[in-house]
């Protein structure tokens, strides 16, 4: 506490005014003087030590903030006191808990990412390791003609594969980082739904799924390119899960809250225990089929989300129905 300047300053001040004040009362009487002296005497005394306490608190707060430098975060400063040091304590604490909150979302996020690199590397890992084998089996010479030709198609199939993950993963981190662009624009829903069902015809056909569009005309204000991203994905689900010959029924209806898609199949369904994770990235049910990567779904949801609307889905042995359902907004 000495080696402070200002209190050595303050001391030495005080000391001086105590002694011009003894001076001055030895004109008033003897007694005066050792009145004066005692008083200012007892003045410091006082003085001293509620100093020294003040320093004791700070010196706690001071290792209070040592251990929260280290990521001690359970410790409890404040008390019930009033005065600066209670304010300061309870501020202290306000600002632990913003870091306690901080840290746990920064590992939250440390493990997500984890997470997502393993699961990334493992999508890739299988075709990678596919198109090795068949690229060294394309170098025998004496392959078959049939052969090579079935090679380098299953290639192709696993280089579109490996474009549309990358793609989408690409996708979804302009969303996660709020870097990707909505816009707020009138869009047709009909427009819409023919713009993303144009890309799914070839495999709607090749398993020979009927499309049937029902409702009324609708529309709604916001993105067409990134809800028809939204469609086109939960459409890809619907052909997948459909059987040969299936039906997709997309309904679409407007009201003054809100515009509803609702896309319908009548598939096998989704199970209960898989309902819940099914907008999980890279989650795969049961019943996936082995190219199924588990991220259309979440890039769905993270779309919808972020335009202010919602997904929900409902599912039964007797089929599956996704509802898309973008509120009403202002252009």
């Amino acid at each position: 506490m000495m080696r402070n300047k200002e209190i050595r300053l303050f001391l030495v001040t005080v000391v001086i005014i105590a002694g011009i004040g003894i001076l001055c009362t030895f004109y008033i009487s003897r007694l005066a003087p050792l009145i004066t002296a005692v008083t200012s005497l007892l003045l410091i005394a006082c003085f001293m030590l509620y100093t020294a306490w003040r320093y004791r608190e700070i010196g706690k707060l001071s290792n209070y903030l040592r251990k929260i430098s280290n990521g001690d975060y359970s410790l409890d400063v404040r008390d019930n006191h009033e005065g600066e040091l209670s304010i300061l304590k309870s501020d202290m604490y306000k600002v632990t808990l913003r870091l306690s909150e901080n840290s746990s979302r920064l590992q939250e996020d440390k493990l997500k990412l984890t997470d997502a690199i393993s699961d990334i590397s493992h999508q890739l890992k299988t075709p990678l390791t596919s198109m090795m084998v068949m690229s060294d089996l394309l170098r025998d010479p004496g392959l078959d003609e049939g052969k090579r030709r079935e090679f380098t198609r299953r290639i192709q199939v696993q280089l579109e594969r490996i474009e549309w993950l990358v793609s989408s993963l690409l996708k979804l981190s302009k969303i996660d980082a709020g870097t990707a662009r909505f816009k707020k624009e009138k869009v047709d829903v009909r427009t819409l739904i023919q713009d993303a069902v144009d890309p799914l015809l070839i495999p709607m056909d090749i398993k020979g799924v009927t499309l049937q569009l029902e409702g009324e005309p609708a529309s709604f204000v916001g993105d067409a390119n990134w809800t028809k991203e939204a469609i086109i994905n939960i459409l890809k689900n619907s052909i997948e899960h459909s059987a040969e010959g299936g039906l997709i029924t997309i309904t679409s209806q407007e009201n003054a809250l809100f515009t509803e898609l609702r896309i319908s199949d009548d598939g096998k369904g989704i199970s209960k225990e898989d309902l819940p994770h099914i907008f999980k990235r890279f989650y795969r049910g049961k019943n996936a089929s082995e190219d199924s990567v588990g991220i259309g779904l979440a890039m769905a949801y993270s779309i919808m989300k972020n335009q202010d609307g919602d997904i929900e889905v409902s599912s039964s042995p007797a089929g599956t129905t996704f509802s898309l359902k973008i509120y009403k907004h202002t252009i």
